[in-house]
């Protein structure tokens, strides 16, 4: 079972530890993303070097491969995957939706999920497509991305895959809506939520083993009214945390807001989650209000691009293959203690990724997410020294605007 314990504040902010049966996690914590029971790149000893605290698997890609029977018979998803750590798995919601509305808006994983906000090629979203995916009372249809074949999702479904791999926290089937999706649709997929998280809790009751517990997602897109409702809804059930979700809105200025709606309607000893965001600066946003973990794809995405992050550069990233690395023989950061920045040159980190060598993807995966788990450090300890606004001002160039 999952146990709170909040050991200091800073305004809203709030560092604390959640105390699972596989190990604490200091908070706030950026959980890294692990999609097939995989962070790719990296080994589980790797990450524990690293410090990694939690990972997040994706129950949609594990349904469909190699199949929640399989990571069952191997002794859950913990053994499987050879991780003794924390482990949480999502619902699958955000994946459907990006075959569903996502691919009809043109917005997702891919594009900005913030359309009115170019994404990094400039661009403010994808070319609309069709839908692969059928909503109704009691579930989701939706096709498979491997073999075509046709698959249901139900709210007791879910929690039953779920139960079968084993993460330490799950989240029930949500109807993720649109940030383009009206205010009429937003309504209805949240009183649908409702429902599905209403089934979701009496199937926990059934299935869940003793070791897990279960998240409530707050959805509502961009609409005060909305947030509001489904956090005082799904606050009434039986969840041992909650997952802010859904469209965050068409800008980061209304995702901001979202979080202001939502948060305060959450009970103060249960922790918060932030699906889907880990922007430096996002982090920030979201802890100066009050979340208290993240997880997002960018730290481990980029890295396999080139892309590195770093403290002092314009979105503190830098991509490796710009010619002026060539002769470049400092470390990423003079001040980063990971084995990529300890052992090697930037001019070598252009070096394989110009060749295409698969160590190029390792040792940067090595550095973003070494980056990201010093970055959480400071966070937390700048939250107990009362000195959050002084480090999201060095971090960011700004402060939030709110009062500590």
């Amino acid at each position: 079972m999952l146990n709170f314990e909040i050991k200091a504040k800073y305004g809203k902010a709030r560092t604390g530890i959640i105390t699972i049966s596989h190990g604490p996690i200091e908070t706030p914590a950026f959980a890294t993303v692990g999609t097939l029971a995989s962070v790719k790149a990296l080994t589980p000893r790797e990450l524990k070097e690293l410090g990694t605290q939690v990972i997040i698997a994706n129950t949609y890609h594990l349904h469909l491969q190699p199949g929640e029977d399989i990571i069952a018979e191997a002794g859950g998803l913990h053994r499987f995957m050879g991780w003794d750590g924390p482990l949480m798995t999502d619902s699958g919601g955000f994946q459907i939706f990006s075959h569903g509305a996502g691919k009809e808006h043109g917005v997702g994983k891919i594009a900005s999920i913030f359309p009115d906000e170019p994404d990094r090629g400039g661009h403010l979203k994808k070319k609309p497509g069709k839908s692969l995916v059928t909503v109704d009372e009691d579930g989701v249809d939706f096709v498979s991305y491997l073999d075509g074949s046709r698959r249901r999702f139900t709210p007791e479904s879910v929690i039953q895959i779920q139960a079968k791999l084993g993460a330490d926290i799950i989240l029930p089937l949500d109807e993720c809506t649109s940030p383009l999706h009206d205010k009429e649709y937003t309504f209805n997929a949240l009183e649908r939520t409702h429902r599905w998280a209403v089934r979701a809790v009496e199937a926990f009751s059934r299935y869940g083993k003793s070791h897990q517990s279960l998240f409530g997602i707050v959805q509502g897109g961009a609409f005060e009214d909305l947030r509001k409702k489904s956090a005082d809804f799904i606050c009434q059930l039986d969840f041992s945390g909650f997952a802010i979700g859904g469209s965050l809105g068409k800008s980061k200025q209304e995702m901001h807001s979202v979080l202001e709606w939502t948060i305060p309607n959450l009970p103060q000893e249960k922790p918060r989650h932030l699906l889907g965001i880990g922007e430096v600066e996002d982090i920030f946003e979201a802890v100066i209000r009050g979340v208290d973990t993240f997880d997002c794809v960018v730290p481990t995405r980029t890295a396999r691009t080139g892309t590195l992050l770093v403290s002092d550069y314009p979105r503190n990233r830098m991509h490796i293959l710009n010619s002026r690395f060539r002769n470049d023989y400092r470390p990423l950061e003079e001040n980063c203690p990971c084995y990529t920045c300890s052992n090697f040159s930037r001019a070598y980190l252009r070096h394989l990724f110009a060749a295409k060598e698969p160590t190029a993807m390792v040792l940067a995966t090595i550095h973003n997410l070494c980056f990201m788990e010093r970055l959480m450090a400071q966070i937390r300890s700048a939250i107990a020294n009362g000195a959050f606004q002084d480090l999201m001002e060095r971090w960011t160039g700004k402060t939030s605007g709110l009062s500590s």
